[in-house]
């Protein structure tokens, strides 16, 4: 499958959440399941060799290919949570939104000093997201092998906040 063939399965909403918006909706991919298999089968590939200990997995979507890569590689699955969502003792960081400031958490136990983590999301949009869970990894000692997401929205340039880790998406936008 190709890029613009992965395209081809992901839902382009106008005007949603608000109005001059295009959100890219991933649930007409994850709906095919040849599409689907693909890029779970493309994570798994790139990942496969790297000692992978632990893959983050972001609220929400994020759990979606987060969960189904961990069984793939045989490695654990840690959900970047909003606030108040984990029951356990947690850490915490906040991320500036384009309408305030929100925050993820993620358990203190998730991940161990020196643990390989690859921390993936849906969509990479303007950065926060990903730079805060990238954030949380590092304070408790685990080492970002790479982020990685299945859709990049370029044009906003969200790649400038995680210039320090090694970065992979698999199909990018280049305008709304």
């Amino acid at each position: 499958m190709t890029a613009d063939e992965l395209k081809s399965k992901i839902r382009n909403v106008p005007d949603f959440p608000i109005k001059g918006i295009m959100f890219r909706d991933i649930t007409t991919l994850v709906n095919d399941s040849a599409a689907f298999k693909y890029v779970i089968d493309k994570l798994y590939e790139r990942y496969r060799d790297k000692g992978i200990d632990q893959i983050v997995g972001i609220e929400s979507r994020g759990f979606i290919f987060g969960g189904a890569l961990a069984h793939r590689l045989c490695c654990g699955f840690v959900p970047a949570r909003k606030l108040g969502k984990l029951p356990a003792a947690t850490i915490e960081e906040s991320y500036e939104l384009e309408y305030g400031r929100t925050s993820l958490q993620l358990h203190t136990d998730s991940i161990k000093p020196g643990q390989r983590v690859v921390i993936l999301d849906d969509l990479l949009a303007t950065g926060g997201t990903l730079r805060a869970t990238a954030n949380m990894v590092e304070r408790l000692g685990g080492e970002i092998y790479e982020i990685a997401v299945v859709i990049e929205l370029s044009f906003l340039n969200g790649r400038e906040k995680l210039k320090n880790h090694s970065f992979y998406s698999m199909v990018q936008y280049d305008s709304e």
